[in-house]
């Protein structure tokens, strides 16, 4: 029997660790959770252009992301047993009915049902992106595209989408998402095998900490609630606090490119000066500028502070993505670390969502910035603990 690479027909894939590859597999694991990287244009989106209330625009797109933590907890216990690259076809496939269905609903009810569905899917079609992704030589190098990708493209979503709505309505934002599906569709066919590899006994793991694991965990989760929360209604800050849209959405789409920056500087600092300092330093730096947002109504301090949420929440969710990681070799804490980000993910827009009411941005800011310190204090532990071992 010939191998798979003896086969012509094979010819036109890509190599499986070339960096056009990563690109491919960033796309991938995007696909299924790129409205989180435009969450303040989908929000704002359903009030400008459905004339949703901010509680209904914020609990719209917590079910779509509590979906994705489902979704990503369930691929989990399937990926071993499934041909990822025949589930991601049905899998976009699906999403790209569902966005397209979305375009043409207009009560909250039956968005938040749709889009919960929506996240199951897409929560497990980024859980087989992840998998993928981990079985290739680099595993740090494709996260790193793909944080390139989130942010950039992102960034580019909350830069030009927000201007779309008053001109051709909520569905403009839809079919951003089947757009990117469709790109995504057209990269699968060019990726290689990535077979599941067995471990062997050389990467047999010590017991986990469990104890240490569940602050860890807890930290991601309130990392991610904090900053969530507060980013799903930023445009809504920035509108209350006397700003225009041609200001607000170029600051926000800047603010996720210098995001970038952050995750680059976790590539090159890595774990030389430990986890402790630059995690937390990196928290408290998110709170104090989350807290500065009261201020929002200077056009500067509004741009500054978005920039340095940007970096420095690039900057800690990788480091505490990484702690999560760190507990076990197998990969198990680091699905329980990406479970605890969606779930946080969700859980911030949804509680925002119950306090906002119609304009109380002042305690969203408020609770974001306690959400933080606390985080700062719950990861210190787990960490000192992880570098004392190191």
């Amino acid at each position: 029997m010939h191998s798979s690479e003896s086969l012509p027909a094979r010819d036109y894939r890509v190599g499986e660790n070339s960096e056009l590859a990563r690109v491919f597999l960033a796309f991938l694991a995007t696909a299924g959770l790129f409205y989180v990287n435009i969450m303040p244009a989908l929000v704002d989106g359903l009030i400008q252009g459905l004339g949703f209330s901010n509680r209904d625009a914020g609990l719209v797109n917590s079910a779509n992301v509590y979906g994705a933590a489902i979704g990503a907890f369930v691929i989990v216990l399937a990926v071993k047993r499934i041909n990822w690259r025949r589930s991601a076809y049905a899998l976009l496939a699906v999403l790209i009915c569902i966005d397209l269905v979305s375009m043409f609903l207009a009560s909250p009810q039956s968005l938040m049902a749709v889009r919960f569905v929506h996240g199951v899917v897409g929560g497990m079609l980024v859980g087989i992106g992840f998998a993928v992704m981990a079985r290739t030589a680099q595993p740090d190098r494709a996260f790193g595209y793909l944080l390139l990708v989130q942010f950039g493209l992102g960034g580019l979503g909350v830069m030009y989408l927000p201007g779309l709505v008053p001109q051709f309505g909520i569905a403009a934002l839809y079919l951003s998402l089947v757009a990117f599906s469709l790109v995504t569709l057209l990269m699968l066919p060019f990726l290689a095998e990535y077979p599941l590899v067995k471990p062997s006994v050389h990467n047999a793991s010590a017991p986990i900490r469990w104890p240490m694991l569940g602050l860890a965990l807890l930290a991601t989760f309130l990392f991610q609630a904090a900053n969530m929360g507060l980013y799903a209604y930023i445009i809504g800050l920035g509108k209350q606090a006397g700003l225009d849209m041609a200001f607000i959405s170029p600051t926000l789409g800047i603010a996720a490119w210098i995001g970038i920056l952050g995750s680059v500087g976790v590539i090159l600092l890595s774990t030389r000066i430990g986890r402790v300092v630059p995690l937390v330093v990196s928290i408290l730096l998110t709170a104090v500028a989350t807290y500065v947002l009261h201020y929002a109504q200077s056009p500067w301090i509004f741009a500054v502070t978005n920039c340095l949420v940007g970096a420095s929440w690039a900057f800690a969710i990788s480091y505490l993505l990484g702690l999560n990681a760190a507990f076990d070799r197998t990969g198990q804490t680091a699905a329980l670390g990406g479970f605890a980000s969606k779930m946080g993910l969700a859980s911030g827009p949804a509680v925002a969502a119950l306090v906002i009411n119609e304009n109380n941005y002042a305690l969203l800011v408020n609770l974001a910035t306690v959400a933080l310190v606390v985080c700062a204090a719950v990861a210190f532990l787990p960490a000192r603990v992880l570098d004392h071992k190191q």
